[in-house]
């Protein structure tokens, strides 16, 4: 999902984990410090593998670090399809933005107007939340994935007997519902997966037909994606793909010398949990698609050079608000992050974590330069250091 907000304050510092690194597309000049980046990942124990790809006028790039299956050893390989959950907020975002460029739909409808009475309770009114305002993560709607019910069941130890419960998007818009929102519309940042959760249901809609469908028809299927699917409640990664690991960040059982999840084993190595089956109705609009690290950038030079959007949609798309991060140089756009490197370079896409796996796309804004990243690993964030490694390296 993201469930980036949900899993962001609970990741636990890196230990060593003892896996295998593969270095062989190291020599492929011009991201040597790329490939050390992701071998020094996967040396830490940040992540059992890593996925690499890069564009620029050198051409295509492939690297891989450590292992796609821990039990037999096997190394990752290039065009591993693997969960990319955030990412699926860009897609989301493209096919509203493309209806409202068909004038099906404007970007400043209050959200009660497509969806009314679902944008209700503990102060939530949909009058007053926009569309837009969904998109940029503006409108203050409670997260669902940090509802603490909702929590116990999916990210501490009961997840391993509920990955595979149906949870429809009323139910998870209902379990942000029962909180209050964490501020006006309009007057300030935070993510919330709620929101997509909402904007996916807005395109049913509007189009009456289901989002996933909407997607296939206007993005997947004309630009050729062919790793890229929306599985619905299917619990299975279909072609060729790794394992996915997560520590459940949410827990904390102890037993014996051990403390299970987010926590390390008395030895100093880190629980792990196998958790590549799961039904991605957990996450739905805000995180449930599969792709590659082909296809992610593929879609994302579509998607910045215009093919995808017509030029008032791509404005408002990369018109951007300051967040809440606790870095001054990220912005957030219409299903569409920004940030600027340490030189100076701005980089523009989205990153991804749901249960075993983390996902990062980002390009420059003339799509020169591209990139995807991908670790079938959920309890370390580096996606700094790969990304300072390969558009400043």
């Amino acid at each position: 999902m993201s469930l980036r907000s949900a899993a962001a304050g609970l990741l636990a510092s890196s230990v060593a984990l003892a896996v295998a690194v593969s270095s062989s597309a190291a020599a492929d000049g011009g991201h040597e410090q790329t490939q050390d980046a992701m071998d020094a990942v996967v040396r830490r124990g940040d992540a059992p593998g890593l996925l690499g790809q890069a564009e620029d006028g050198g051409g295509v790039w492939h690297g891989e670090a450590g292992v796609a299956d821990r039990e037999s050893g096997r190394p990752r390989l290039p065009g591993e399809r693997f969960r990319i959950g955030s990412i699926t907020k860009t897609f989301v975002a493209t096919v509203l933005l493309q209806l409202e460029a068909e004038r099906k739909v404007k970007l400043d409808d209050a959200v009660e107007k497509w969806l009314p009475g679902l944008v209700r309770g503990q102060g939530h009114n949909g009058r007053r939340i926009t569309l837009r305002q969904l998109l940029n993560h503006t409108s203050g709607i409670y997260d669902f994935t940090v509802a603490p019910a909702f929590r116990r069941q999916l990210f501490g130890p009961a997840f391993l007997d509920r990955r595979y419960d149906r949870h429809a998007p009323a139910e998870l818009v209902r379990a942000a519902m029962a909180h209050p929102p964490d501020f006006p519309p309009g007057t300030g940042w935070r993510y919330s997966n709620t929101n997509y959760v909402l904007a996916g249901l807005v395109v049913e809609v509007v189009t009456g037909r289901p989002y996933a469908e909407e997607i296939r028809n206007r993005v997947i299927d004309p630009l050729g994606l062919r790793d890229t699917s929306l599985p619905g409640e299917s619990t299975g990664i279909p072609g060729r793909h790794g394992r996915a690991y997560s520590s459940l960040p949410g827990d904390t059982r102890t037993e014996g010398s051990r403390t299970e999840g987010s926590r390390t084993d008395a030895d100093g190595t880190r629980t792990v949990h196998d958790v590549t089956a799961l039904n991605p109705a957990i996450a739905g609009a805000s995180g449930e698609m599969i792709s590659s690290t082909g296809d992610l950038i593929t879609f994302l030079r579509a998607l910045l050079d215009g093919r995808l959007l017509p030029p008032r949609q791509l404005r408002a798309m990369t018109t951007t608000v300051p967040t809440a991060d606790t870095t001054p140089y990220e912005r957030y756009g219409l299903g569409l992050r920004a940030r600027e490197l340490s030189c100076g370079t701005v980089v523009w896409g989205h990153d991804g974590t749901i249960h075993g796996s983390a996902a990062l796309a980002m390009a420059t804004r003339d799509t020169a330069h591209s990139a995807a990243f991908h670790a079938n690993g959920d309890w370390s964030v580096t996606e700094d250091e790969l990304l300072e490694a390969e558009f400043c390296g």
